[in-house]
């Protein structure tokens, strides 16, 4: 019986970490949400797409993947992962590391248009302080990125 009790003990664990497993985000998903947002702001708007975005449970939010959008001078517009952090300027907000990059986000888009962004956050779902990439892009004709993180 105390065999049978921890085969299934075993077994539940197992199936939780395989779900945990195949919820987390992957690259090719957060990049994938990024030119998905990009193509809802240009068909709505500034405004519409910002409070889109901000909605925890809008379309742009899976699991522990959300769209984030911030202007060239640090300030959150957007984040459907925490929408308290709109309006707060993070431009010298530094991760685990020392490193600043909100910075290097602004400076991807900028200088590269797009591309990844790789840093030390904690994970909310493990308090761990783990990496993540986000991957970031400019919007056409505006000093505003979009971004997406996944953890790594």
């Amino acid at each position: 019986m105390k065999r049978i009790i921890t085969g299934l003990v075993v077994m539940m664990v197992l199936v939780f970490c395989a779900a945990f497993i195949s919820q987390a985000a992957t690259q090719e998903e957060a990049k994938a949400n990024v030119e998905k947002a990009m193509a809802f702001w240009k068909a709505n708007g500034k405004d519409k797409a910002i409070a889109e975005f901000n909605n925890p449970k809008g379309q742009f939010t899976k699991g522990d993947m959300y769209i984030h959008v911030q202007d060239f001078s640090g300030v959150m517009l957007a984040n459907g992962g925490n929408p308290k952090l709109v309006g707060q300027n993070h431009l010298e907000v530094k991760d685990a590391s020392g490193k600043t990059f909100v910075k290097e986000q602004i400076d991807t888009a900028k200088t590269k248009g797009s591309g990844w962004v790789n840093y030390m956050w904690t994970n909310p779902s493990t308090k761990k302080v783990q990496a993540k990439t986000a991957w970031v892009q400019k919007v056409d004709g505006e000093n505003i990125f979009i971004g997406c993180g996944v953890w790594k």
